[in-house]
């Protein structure tokens, strides 16, 4: 059994999962609360172990235990996914719209990697860019093009590296000149960049009101619109902005946890011999292709930013829209760009079951009692910290949705007034979004990422993905901080 059970897995991993599994019923029966916090551990357990075994399959063991041992319920859970049922479609419909992009982004993030050729400079593009974007779109979306923009360039290194070409015509194979040190070099390019990417998602998430679908929840319980939205954010928003793009140039400049790598000149100099190649090549379906797919980029934020329909449905229509006026007409030709997001979707359900448990054991009920009886000055600071801190381990939109329905309610029984709800909800969004990154488990984009076909072509590890958050972190959670207790309090 052992030898088929989680298939090519380690033999420890196959024998922890056991461990869990067992150990978890005698737990029930003595507490179930300590039982369910010991859920959380075991399925972060799993995300970490992601590289060695998918946690849809780790995880899911343990969602069904769950289930039947009573800490949630079936239909608790459903009620989760129904909730969610918007980042449900959009995973399933807009990765799958990006995919047929590809193209297009490998069109400009080739120009754009082979021609700016300071490393802070680009390091900063990406960061600003992905703030940008994740103001007015989705993270998952800006982590999805992140994500298919690295897969596609390191598929164009792959495809030099495993050929007998010489594009830069120095008389060496490109394969030689590629291999060793080069790749590793290269993986640590691309892994630096897309971190700071992902990164720059939860800096522009955190300002709107359609950044991050907390933002969404907490704006409508304060009756915000988008414009009152921002300026109410903005004192501590714009404040960590800055610092996190002055934080990206420190780590580019010093090289700490794991940043800093250039591009290897080598892999420069082949890199854009082949792009100088396939653009001399193109053929006039092709360049017909790249317009169409221009247009629809253009009609993607468009629909976007005025909000016409859910992601979702945008997603859905990007995909009709490319696949019509190219051409792509064939069953099996549209199944690829389904591959890379339905594993995720399946294991987001299962992060569902976990959140419902959460809520249904009330897990998160003593703190936020303790931080309500606390002295009006000091709450903004410690729902902040609370939120932080949950956020780290637990989904953000929960944690937002639970706070925020607490902290309504004792506005409406007259608990506190109405200057200092709004003072909490700040507190409530800014708390669920910074702090959130340091981790992949409080921001859907970063398990995504973590989850994601790039992460082992590019070694990135739950492990590295911690590390390497840490300094952003530091200072977004430290300066968020800061400002909330200093404007708030």
């Amino acid at each position: 059994m052992l030898k088929y059970f989680l298939g090519n897995s380690p033999k420890w991993f196959k024998i922890t999962m056991i461990f869990f599994l067992i150990i978890n019923i005698p737990i029930y029966f003595i507490n179930p609360t300590i039982c369910s916090w010991m859920f959380i551990g075991e399925f972060i357990f799993t995300l970490a172990m992601a590289l060695r075994c998918y946690p849809l399959q780790s995880g899911g063991l343990l969602a069904i235990q769950i289930v039947a041992l009573g800490l949630t319920s079936p239909h608790n859970a459903y009620h989760e996914v129904e909730q969610n049922l918007e980042v449900v479609l959009l995973l399933v419909f807009m990765v799958a719209g990006i995919y047929f992009m590809k193209p297009l982004l490998m069109f400009i993030f080739s120009k754009i990697f082979t021609k700016v050729k300071s490393k802070i400079a680009l390091s900063l593009l990406f960061v600003f860019l992905s703030a940008v974007l994740s103001a007015f779109l989705d993270a998952l979306t800006v982590t999805a093009v992140l994500i298919s923009v690295a897969v596609g360039f390191y598929g164009v290194y792959h495809k030099i590296h495993s050929s007998a070409d010489d594009y830069n015509k120095d008389g060496i194979l490109d394969k030689d000149e590629l291999s060793g040190e080069t790749l590793e070099q290269f993986r640590s390019f691309l892994r630096s960049l897309i971190m700071h990417g992902v990164v720059g998602t939860a800096l522009g998430g955190v300002c709107t009101l359609v950044g991050e679908p907390q933002n969404l929840l907490i704006g409508e319980r304060m009756g915000w619109d988008f414009i009152e939205f921002f300026f109410q954010m903005s004192d501590i928003t714009i404040p960590v902005l800055i610092c996190g793009l002055l934080t990206t140039v420190v780590l580019e400049t010093t090289g700490w946890f794991g940043f800093g790598t250039k591009l290897p000149g080598i892999a420069a100099q082949i890199i854009q011999g082949y792009t100088d190649q396939e653009d001399a090549k193109r053929t006039a379906k092709e360049k017909y292709g790249l317009r169409i797919q221009g247009l629809a980029a253009i009609l993607l934020i468009a629909g976007l930013a005025l909000h016409i329909a859910p992601v979702g449905f945008i997603g859905l229509a990007l995909i009709i829209f490319q696949t019509a006026f190219i051409g792509i007409i064939d069953e099996h030709a549209l199944g690829h760009a389904f591959e890379e997001a339905l594993p995720f979707t399946g294991l987001l359900v299962v992060f569902f079951v976990v959140v419902a448990m959460i809520h249904d054991q009330h897990l998160f009920s003593p703190i936020i009692d303790w931080a309500l009886h606390q002295d009006l000055d000091a709450q903004p600071g410690l729902f902040y910290l609370a939120n932080g801190v949950l956020s780290a381990i637990s989904d953000n939109v929960f944690v937002a949705t639970v706070y925020i329905g607490e902290v309504q309610q004792a506005f409406l029984d007259g608990t506190i007034s109405r200057e200092h709800y709004e003072k909490l909800a700040i507190a409530i969004n800014t708390g669920t979004n910074l702090p959130s990154v340091a981790t992949p488990n409080g921001q859907a984009a970063f398990l995504f990422l973590l989850t994601s076909s790039l992460a082992p072509l590019i070694n990135l590890s739950y492990g590295k993905m911690v590390k390497m958050a840490l300094p952003y972190t530091i200072v977004l959670g430290g300066v968020g901080y800061l400002m909330v207790r200093i404007i708030l309090s």
